[in-house]
């Protein structure tokens, strides 16, 4: 970590609000069950089978000129000391590392990685891959990204802020891992996804971890969240043909974007916005994602 930067706590419980919109409040009682629900309580209780548990209580409530929000007292867990050669400090030091010499020099981007515990976000049997360098199934033909591409792209939106950037928006929310990652070196953190039951599953896997700078929606991530504001940052966790021209307009000047672009043959590209109609794009390297589609399903 550079001289003159406080390390960022890497102690969990944190607390955690959640947008769904109004749609998604009233169709919650009737949104699909998972076949087999990947949440932070259930893995953390594997490894950890002294933990106590306190049980969440809901409430509602609607901020002014705000979509409904859903307030959770998330459940808490303090697990105790595990040994456990999968999920250990040490395993975790060792991801860090790694990260570091493959070229990630970022300092709160390693401290951030290191923070958010990636094995709480997959399921127990791959428990054993949760630290290696390689995308994961998550289910509905999605995948959690490999631990390098997101520090990369959280990296590259960070380049020159010696701070935490303002507010990001991320188009995927998957099984939730890099929304948490990006809590941790931004102030507000939006993220949408499209697929429902993976909205619910990020749900349950980040209720333990009580953030409380990250909101989460479902929705069609290629429109954005227009009424939320402009993001200083933007990341898309699924490559397209090109990047909807709505999510480009949701750039605040100055802001950058991190995109895979392509279909077979993808290359990760930073986009800045450098006047209202002017933006400027820069090919950084070669990459794979699933593909970003419109719409919402389920």
């Amino acid at each position: 970590m550079s001289q003159g930067q406080e390390p960022p706590k890497k102690r969990f419980p944190l607390t955690l609000d959640l947008v769904t919109g109004s749609a998604d409040r009233k169709r919650s009682s009737t949104a699909p069950r998972l076949n087999s629900l990947q949440t932070a309580t259930r893995n953390a209780a594997k490894h950890a089978p002294e933990s106590k548990v306190v049980t969440p209580t809901i409430t509602s409530a609607r901020p002014l000129n705000t979509p409904a929000v859903t307030k959770l007292a998330p459940t808490v867990i303090q697990p105790r000391s595990t040994n456990s050669p999968l999920v250990s400090d040490a395993v975790r030091k060792a991801m860090i590392q790694r990260l570091a010499q493959q070229g990630i020099k970022d300092a709160k981007v390693l401290a951030a990685m290191e923070a958010v515990p990636r094995h709480m976000f997959i399921e127990p049997g791959l428990a054993s891959q949760a630290y290696i360098d390689a995308s994961l199934p998550i289910g509905y033909h999605q995948t959690i990204s490999q631990p390098y591409i997101v520090a990369r792209m959280i990296e590259v939106l960070r380049d020159g802020i010696e701070g935490k950037m303002s507010r990001v928006l991320e188009i995927g929310t998957g099984c939730g891992y890099q929304a948490a990652v990006l809590a941790q070196v931004a102030e507000q953190v939006y993220s949408i996804e499209r697929i429902r039951p993976l909205h619910e599953q990020a749900r349950n896997n980040l209720r333990s971890l009580l953030i409380p700078n990250l909101r989460l929606h479902y929705g069609d991530g290629m429109l954005g969240l227009p009424q939320v504001g402009s993001f200083d940052g933007i990341i898309l966790a699924a490559a397209g043909m090109e990047v909807p021209q709505a999510l480009l307009d949701q750039m605040a000047i100055g802001g950058r974007l991190a995109a895979p672009v392509g279909t077979k043959n993808q290359e990760l590209r930073l986009i800045r916005r450098v006047r209202r109609n002017e933006w400027t794009t820069e090919t950084l390297e070669r990459c794979h994602f699933v593909p970003l589609r419109p719409g919402t399903f389920g």
